[in-house]
């Protein structure tokens, strides 16, 4: 599933496109990507046609773009969630249709012309709403991407994201240290801590040297920091390579993929010689995944009792 890098590399890719387009058109060709949608794919187009949008903003996994003259006169997004396969590419007008298409739109832009926006998913998991924005829960700006405060209501409950400007380092540390779970648990807990999943987790974890399953209420303040210091470092790597593409499903606006997948320490390293000591990673099973990690460098801390 795309992870943090991944949709901020698509959201990069389309603010230039969107930001001040008109949208000029719009055709379903998969009722199942509008199931986040209140209503029909007939609302969706009507309410969609002849909108300006007036960029495109990020919080963790979720992307939307913020729409301008709304009828009603409520403020509204186009909420893009990518689930497992799903894509966002920028065609010219008149390119040869994918065979995963789903949604296509027409956008005119005043400088840039006319291009076409289409929304591609092999496992249709991924979907697209048009959804009500309300105020942040902290007054502050919702995503990366916009100064405006105000997010999506289906993504008011995630959590900002580390790479976030308003992200609470403060409020992290402390709701870690209340949690009575595993480290990676809580990392890959959407309401905690947005855009980590399986490969950034598992990629920060073997970075702090700490084993996935080490209780959070034990790792102290130092070590915390260390960890999301981490977290950071990784994510603003993956970025810098485009995200981690390990088949065709993950790729920017233009068709592209990534590279990170060619620099992962432990993430799909199982068998391999850990890149810090050189004993092999292993695999554990992992809430219906996997945990990849070094067993020597991440060793299970046993926190000490007393006599």
């Amino acid at each position: 599933m795309p992870e943090l890098p991944e949709v901020e590399v698509v959201r990069a890719g389309l603010e230039p496109a969107v930001t001040g387009a008109t949208i000029s058109s719009v055709t379903v060709l998969e009722q199942r990507s509008l199931r986040r949608h209140s209503g029909p794919s007939e609302d969706f187009v009507a309410r969609l046609t002849g909108r300006g949008i007036l960029g495109a903003v990020r919080r963790g996994k979720f992307l939307w773009l913020p729409l301008a003259d709304s009828p009603a006169g409520e403020s509204e997004a186009l909420v893009v969630h990518l689930g497992m396969s799903g894509q966002v590419l920028l065609r010219a007008v008149g390119a040869p249709n994918d065979g995963l298409l789903r949604i296509t739109f027409g956008l005119e832009h005043p400088q840039h012309g006319a291009v076409r926006m289409d929304f591609v998913d092999q496992r249709i998991f991924g979907s697209m709403a048009i959804d009500d924005l309300v105020p942040t829960a902290d007054g502050l700006p919702a995503g990366l991407g916009s100064d405006a405060a105000l997010v999506p209501a289906q993504v008011a409950h995630i959590a900002r994201d580390p790479l976030d400007p308003a992200f609470s380092d403060s409020g992290f540390f402390a709701a870690l240290a209340k949690r009575r779970t595993g480290i990676k648990r809580a990392l890959l807990d959407q309401g905690l801590i947005s855009g980590i999943g399986n490969i950034y987790a598992d990629e920060s974890l073997w970075a702090a040297r700490m084993h996935f399953d080490e209780p959070t209420n034990t790792l102290g303040r130092a070590r915390a920091k260390t960890l999301l210091a981490e977290v950071r470092l990784v994510l603003v790597r993956a970025l810098g390579e485009g995200g981690t593409s390990f088949d065709a499903q993950y790729v920017n606006v233009n068709g592209a993929s990534g590279y990170f997948s060619h620099s992962l320490n432990a993430y799909g390293q199982q068998g391999k010689p850990c890149p810090r000591c050189g004993r092999p990673l292993v695999r554990e099973s992992f809430m219906n995944r996997n945990s990849h990690f070094c067993s020597f460098c991440q060793r299970m801390r046993v926190p000490a009792t007393s006599p």
